[in-house]
């Protein structure tokens, strides 16, 4: 069978190689402490569950749903009234399986084969994958130390800027953990605006930001509703990732264009997600903010936890991960990663994994509680891997 060339573009899935690897050490009987994939391993709250429960329970459920229901647009623009002071209607609002499904999916509804595009690197692969799909070149805008690792669209060719389609702003980052500031946004918007750029913010981490930084969304900046959408999801912040539960937010025209995608492959969240997720957007946060504590906890310890064996992490900033330097001697992040894993049991994710500015570092997810990264940090200590 020949494949289609589309194929082509798209490299090895370094997760399901991670995964190999950690059954294969698994089945031996090694004890393996994962940090790689960001999935939470806090408990769902019991009222989003129920929701789903009860909505099954009736079997007008089990129907394909067509659209999302007015209960639902309703439940997100009170949300973001009330969680981020920011006005949005039902139009501006269209629910998708996660935000990686979406962001998948946009670049198929706002280029065509050749248009350039703008992305961040390091980044979360399926902006690359995204912008693939549509058949759009990617021109990667550097996230580097010396910037804290933030965009800084002044360094942006003005050649470049001119053909760009859109830009993926994606704060707090993954995997590099950093946060912006609204002075920022405001030059983001700013350059959007003098370009005629659609700005595409992924704020899945909204929620998680530490040493008393209040994550805020997109449209908190003047004139962002005029240039920008935004990807908001409920994985993290509500532990609800296996439900695959976000929405693209913002202006109207894009909205549309992209509910109109989705019609032609999708048939409509299933209902008793989409009850869940008004469960999520109307009930308590209480949950939500003490598990920004918590990962705050985690951070401190790992990252602590390294420095103080000689491996130098910065603090994270924001997001469930942590980027850190490859330690002295080590140039390849996918063959650190191995040897990591099987020496000490500690498995996390290569950074070349990341895009073209990842090679050099690792990224660990805060998935364990702070008990079991101490116990993988003496593990760490333990053996040669950084000696």
């Amino acid at each position: 069978m020949k494949f289609s060339k589309r194929m082509d573009r798209f490299g090895d899935e370094v997760f399901a190689a991670l995964n190999v690897k950690k059954v294969e050490l698994e089945a031996k009987g090694r004890t393996i402490y994962n940090l790689s994939i960001g999935t939470p391993d806090f408990e769902t709250p019991e009222h989003i569950r129920r929701a789903v429960a009860d909505a099954a329970m009736d079997s007008r459920n089990w129907k394909y749903s067509l659209r999302d229901i007015p209960e639902l647009l309703d439940a997100v623009c009170k949300y973001y009234k009330t969680r981020f002071g920011v006005t949005v209607t039902p139009d501006e609002v269209a629910s998708c399986n996660g935000s990686q499904e979406g962001m998948g999916h946009i670049g198929m509804v706002l280029c065509d084969e050749g248009d350039t595009v703008l992305l961040p690197t390091p980044c979360y692969p399926v902006f690359i994958a995204g912008a693939k799909m549509a058949g759009a070149e990617p021109w990667y805008y550097p996230m580097s130390k010396e910037n804290g690792f933030l965009p800084n669209v002044a360094d942006i060719p003005d050649d470049v800027a001119k053909k760009a389609k859109y830009m993926i702003v994606s704060l707090p980052a993954n995997p590099v953990g950093s946060v912006g500031t609204p002075e920022l946004y405001e030059e983001i918007v700013a350059f959007a605006k003098k370009y005629d750029i659609l700005i595409i913010h992924d704020n899945a981490y909204s929620d998680i930001i530490f040493d008393g930084v209040q994550g805020n969304s997109f449209f908190n900046t003047p004139g962002a509703l005029d240039v920008g959408v935004e990807f908001f999801s409920l994985s993290k912040s509500f532990n609800v990732t296996g439900g695959r539960i976000s929405f693209l937010v913002g202006r109207s025209d894009v909205v549309g264009a992209f509910r109109k995608l989705r019609s032609q492959i999708d048939f409509g969240m299933f209902l008793p997600l989409q009850y869940a997720a008004i469960a999520a957007l109307s009930g308590p946060l209480d949950t939500v903010k003490e598990q920004n504590k918590m990962y705050e906890e985690r951070r401190d310890a790992l990252c602590g936890g390294l420095r103080a064996i000689g491996w130098d992490v910065p603090d994270s900033k924001g997001s469930m991960f942590v980027w850190a330097p490859l330690p002295s001697g080590y140039t390849d992040s996918m063959a650190f990663c191995m040897k990591l894993v099987e020496e000490c049991g500690v498995l996390c994710t290569p950074g070349a994994s990341f895009g073209p500015a990842g090679e050099g570092y690792v990224r660990f997810a805060l998935t364990l509680p702070p008990e079991k990264i101490n116990l993988a940090i003496e593990a760490i200590k333990q053996g040669e891997i950084l000696k």
